[in-house]
């Protein structure tokens, strides 16, 4: 008589799945907490509230200070309508309706150079500076040795760390009057350039700023999203005779086109906001007509000239516009299929 195989009995542990079904397909019970109680029905948000509880206190710390910093700030808004003073509690300042706002309705020559001076710099930056990070990013992904793509990330993060006192002061021991540059101009009897006080360079300068410090730093989210995609396409692209440019276009660019324009859409939302700090340690050396851009306008008219009303007008105005050109580059997004800042 033949004997017949015998197959062991699979022990099974609390919690392990059982299922004759693929490996991966059942999760266990553990991984993901119930959204429905024991009768079926969905749990209250005061159950959810009660079982998640620990997450919840864990939470409230950051929400804490999402509420200081940045809602309970928003009450100041008041004070565009408000012929304000500072030593006089909020709400009892003289109430003065839109007269702040005339600046901008009645087009004030001071506000409209820094109005224009913003989008001159915005644009430049969105051409330049945006494209910076995926460039660098494709060009980090295409090493081949971990170990060097390491170092050279290391060292494209550095600057990102530095303060912007640190960064001109930098530019300046460079490109300064003394600085390295014309020094070596002067020992070889050429005459010196004025890179940093000349008006018609000023936004080249700003720009190539930006790209020295926050490239490197910019790089890291499309890093993650190059290694989401399937390798599996590049090979396939390759068996059909791809080039590495034809799968650059028709596999990476693809693979990070969401996250391309949820960036560039964030970044229209922030584009009147085109860098105070930087703007306002070098504005002393080419003049307010070439630098002045609206946050530095809202500090010279607000902080250091008393037209605290003005001031926060044109910051509220500025904030309006930046809701309202996300809320419409989001819409745009969702008419070609993409997903945006948030869905429908």
């Amino acid at each position: 008589m033949a004997q017949t195989d015998r197959i062991p009995s699979r022990q099974t542990t609390a919690g392990e799945p059982t299922g004759s079904g693929p490996p991966g397909a059942a999760t266990d019970s553990r991984s993901a907490p119930p959204r429905h109680s024991a009768s079926g029905k969905p749990l209250s948000w005061w159950a959810r509230a009660r079982r998640d509880k620990i997450l919840l206190l864990m939470a409230l710390p950051g929400l804490a200070l999402l509420l200081a910093f940045h809602y309970l700030p928003l009450l100041g808004n008041l004070i565009a309508f408000q012929e304000y003073l500072p030593f006089v509690p909020l709400g009892r300042s003289a109430w003065v309706g839109l007269d702040n706002f005339a600046v901008i309705f009645n087009g004030d020559p001071e506000f409209l150079n820094a109005l224009k001076n913003t989008l001159l710099i915005t644009l430049v930056q969105v051409i330049f500076v945006f494209p910076a990070p995926i460039a660098l990013a494709l060009l980090l992904n295409s090493l081949l040795s971990e170990r060097i793509k390491r170092v050279v990330q290391s060292v494209l993060y550095l600057p990102h760390f530095l303060s912007w006192v640190i960064v001109i002061a930098i530019f300046q021991q460079i490109l300064g009057g003394s600085g390295l540059i014309n020094n070596f101009l002067r020992e070889h009897g050429m005459g010196t350039i004025d890179f940093l006080g000349n008006p018609d360079g000023f936004i080249a300068l700003l720009t190539s700023q930006v790209i020295w410090k926050d490239t490197g730093w910019g790089t890291i989210l499309f890093l993650a999203a190059l290694t989401q995609i399937d390798p599996g396409l590049y090979e396939a692209a390759r068996v059909d005779g791809a080039s590495r440019w034809r799968q650059l276009w028709h596999v990476t660019v693809p693979g990070i086109r969401g996250l391309i324009i949820l960036l560039l859409i964030l970044r229209l939302g922030d584009s009147l906001t085109v860098g105070f700090e930087q703007i306002i340690l070098q504005q002393n050396l080419v003049g307010r007509p070439a630098s002045e851009v609206l946050d530095t306008y809202v500090y010279n008219n607000g902080v250091l000239a008393g037209q605290w009303g003005v001031s926060a007008a044109v910051g509220l105005v500025k904030g309006l516009v930046g809701v309202a050109l996300v809320i419409g580059a989001n819409k745009i997004a969702h008419i070609f299929g993409e997903a945006g800042v948030y869905k429908k």
